[in-house]
């Protein structure tokens, strides 16, 4: 039976990795052109490279002729998703729940903070050494709308809890009740927008979420709004948030952009009211210890023949 396990880091500097599998360490490379650590066929867990490009974390799939399951070290795994024509079936694909929650929740507070507070602007004038006193809206009292509520979702919440807001409202796929409240189908985004100050992104990239906020959502937002997408670039139509930052009634902080990275000369860069960062929700001093206790916990029920954790999708089922 085929016993090999790719890792993106380096066998050794993971503590508790279970007896019986050979670890072999494979991230791409500098370049993206590191030679495969073994035969393609022989692996059974392929862990796929964090923060590499796209083409060199799937080089490997159609190759893995054997593999039992795929461990992506993202909260998305649509990068995989949109190329399961290539993997076998009976190939079980699983996220990385309960590795970014903490950075990904942490960097949605900052940017929302850093919007609401001008905080832009002050860096601009500290470069000049410029004291330029302003008023800006606090996050307190304000109504959040929080779009994807799984367990990003509800980590922004937690975060969100000292700071004397207004209200939170919760969308997800399907409706549901929690320990904070209610979460309300996509299909009551419409009667929710106008009523949010915030209204923050993180739900995954899917088929149904893919352009969800397109120019009919932005329209439905309310004068002076901020948007914060720590999602996926594409779940935002970004010429319709180009028109609405441009005419200066809403505001955005992106971690994400459509196309990603964004290119020089884009004229999102340039736009007005809006704030961004490099796609960096996941990687902080967070990640390492949370994606190998996810790694260890897995491949000890992979060796035990136990139910994995986050299996997203079965393919050929």
């Amino acid at each position: 039976m085929s016993a090999d396990v790719w890792l993106p880091m380096e066998p050794e500097e993971i503590e508790g990795l279970p007896a019986g599998p050979r670890y072999l360490f494979w991230d791409g490379g500098e370049d993206g052109d590191q030679p495969f650590p073994g035969d393609p066929a022989d692996c059974a867990v392929y862990v796929v490279p964090y923060m590499t490009p796209l083409p060199v974390r799937v080089r490997p799939l159609e190759r893995l002729t054997n593999v039992q399951v795929i461990q992506t070290l993202t909260a998305g795994v649509d990068d995989v998703t949109s190329r399961l024509s290539v993997i076998r079936p009976g190939v079980q694909l699983c996220n990385a729940r309960g590795v970014h929650e903490a950075s990904t929740a942490e960097l949605a507070l900052t940017l929302t903070l850093a919007s609401l507070r001008g905080i832009p602007g002050f860096v601009r004038a500290q470069q000049q050494e410029r004291w330029q006193s302003a008023f800006h809206p606090a996050l307190a009292d304000k109504s959040v709308l929080i779009v994807g509520y799984g367990s990003i979702g509800a980590a922004i919440e937690d975060r969100l809890a000292p700071f004397e807001l207004a209200r939170v409202a919760r969308v997800a796929r399907s409706e549901r009740t929690t320990a904070r409240g209610p979460v309300h189908p996509l299909t009551e985004l419409p009667s929710l927008l106008p009523h949010a100050d915030v209204v923050i992104l993180s739900t995954p990239l899917t088929e149904r979420t893919r352009g969800l906020v397109d120019a009919e959502f932005l329209a439905r937002m309310k004068d002076g709004a901020l948007l914060v997408n720590v999602a996926r670039g594409p779940v935002v139509d970004t010429k319709a948030l180009l028109t609405e930052l441009e005419s200066g009634r809403l505001t955005a902080a992106l971690d994400v952009t459509d196309p990603e990275p964004l290119p020089p000369g884009h004229p999102l860069w340039q736009a007005p009211g809006v704030l961004i960062s490099p796609h960096v929700g996941g990687p902080s001093s967070a990640f390492l210890p949370r994606a190998k206790r996810l790694l260890v916990d897995q491949l000890t029920r992979f060796v035990n023949h136990e139910p994995l954790r986050n299996v997203i999708l079965t393919t050929g089922s």
